[in-house]
């Protein structure tokens, strides 16, 4: 259940098995390929390679597409296992986390899903709307999907026109006034999760500057300690790059990125839309690699206009599969999901469903074959000598609720159009950015 990358390193990890598998890959959109389509930002090209491998996998004789159907509202849990030997949630994390304080729900407070999203072009979030007229933005979150917001916001549309970004995106940043971004941190330098090849990004804008306070890299012991370990190069090179920015001198560029570390926000103010953000300033206790984030109760006030809160990803409850709401993961065990009687032979997860948002596109790749082991090793519980019909006795279902359902062949129809409507704007494609113009393009 999902096309993601998740989805297509399990397909490939059962296909290697030496089993006779055959596979139905389910996803809600008409449009495979999860994350990397909508997540991915539209200036890392590179990134989206990554699809290139996964059609070779939906290609095999033994795979099937299966678009434009939700588990969970077009069929249920108990009808799939009634079709299937196995099923394999990889599904991804589709919410995110909220700060959870007072304002949060103000006009122009916004999620970094519900941004990315807008800018790639994903149907839930086509119709948003981001009033870019404001002059101050806050990033909350200092891991590399902020710096993706961090960098749409700054680049110049001509660093952008020539990607895969969404034409309504496009425009509306064409006209941005946006020209303070604040990228906000609860703890200290050495604890930024940005990768290091993201954060130098940001220091090489057109026409943005980076501002970084050489007192705000200033590091305690433990902070020091974990810099020293030769595991944590990451880490090391990320506070390097902070102090390079540090060290530059300032220009009359249109745009200025500003770092601060050590601050957390507790309220957002405003009286019929934002107007600022509160923060407070903390203090890191705890050892080397544990360290928390503790607020002194010394608090600041920060206007902005716009902000955008990046503190990672939940997954969303599908009906009948046990959840767990803290992790915000399905309750499972080492892949296999759990009921409150232990462990559900025929049901796993794989992917950000399975362990939470942590890693890159190729982290997914040993989780699910390792989740596609477990399966293996289940196989006598599985009731595999008995016929199951797969497609054959869902398309009855389908058919009767009137959905329908979208193959791997009509996807190639709608990349294909994609890809035209893109060629007159000097694009890679311009995506559908709704269900129905991706429906009608199967039929065009």
């Amino acid at each position: 259940m999902g096309s993601g990358p998740s989805g297509f390193y399990a397909t490939e990890a059962l296909f290697k098995s030496g089993k006779n598998v055959f596979v139905d890959m389910y996803e809600r959109l008409p449009v495979p390929y999860g994350l990397v389509r909508h997540g991915v930002a539209p200036d890392h090209p590179k990134l989206k390679q990554a699809t290139q491998f996964y059609d070779k996998i939906a290609r095999a004789p033994n795979h099937r597409f299966v678009g434009n159907v939700c588990v969970g509202r077009d069929l249920t849990v108990t009808e799939l296992r009634e079709a299937y030997h196995a099923i394999i949630f990889t599904c991804g994390a589709e919410a995110d986390r909220k700060l959870g304080i007072p304002g949060e729900d103000l006009t122009g407070s916004h999620t970094a899903m519900e941004f990315a999203g807008w800018y790639n072009g994903h149907p839930d979030y086509c119709d948003h709307h981001f009033d870019l007229s404001r002059e101050v933005a806050v990033i909350i979150g200092q891991g590399n999907v902020a710096a993706d917001v961090c960098r749409i916001l700054a680049k110049t549309v001509d660093e952008l026109k020539n990607t895969d970004i969404a034409q309504h995106a496009l425009e509306a940043l064409a006209e941005s006034r946006v020209r303070e971004i604040h990228i906000i941190g609860r703890r200290g330098p050495a604890q930024a999760r940005f990768s290091n090849k993201e954060l130098l990004e940001l220091g090489e804008l057109a026409n943005a500057d980076v501002i970084v306070a050489p007192e705000a890299l200033e590091l305690n012991p433990e902070s020091e300690t974990e810099l020293a370990d030769r595991n944590n190069v990451t880490s090391m090179r990320n506070v390097e790059i902070f102090q390079s920015f540090a060290g530059r001198s300032a220009t009359i560029k249109r745009r200025r990125c500003h770092f601060h570390f050590l601050k957390s926000p507790v309220e957002l103010r405003g009286r019929q839309r934002l107007e600022s953000v509160v923060l407070e300033r903390n203090k890191l206790e705890g050892s080397p690699f544990n360290q928390a984030a503790r607020g002194t109760g010394e608090k600041m006030e920060l206007p902005c206009g716009l902000l955008f809160c990046s503190i990672g990803h939940k997954g969303v409850p599908v009906s009948g599969v046990s959840f767990d709401e803290r992790k915000g993961v399905f309750a499972n065990e080492e892949g296999r999901l759990r009921d409150g009687n232990g462990t559900v032979p025929g049901l796993y997860c794989a992917g950000w469903i399975k362990r939470g948002p942590t890693g890159v596109i190729a982290t997914n790749r040993g989780d699910s074959a390792a989740t596609v082991n477990a399966l293996l090793a289940d196989l006598a519980l599985l009731d595999s000598g008995e016929d199951r019909k797969g497609m054959d006795a869902i398309c009855p279902l389908l058919a009767k609720r009137g959905i329908k359902h979208v193959s791997f062949e009509d996807w190639l129809k709608i990349d294909a159009a994609e890809v035209r409507r893109g060629e007159s704007r000097g694009k890679p494609r311009e995506k559908f950015t709704r269900v129905r113009e991706m429906l009608k393009a199967i039929d065009s």
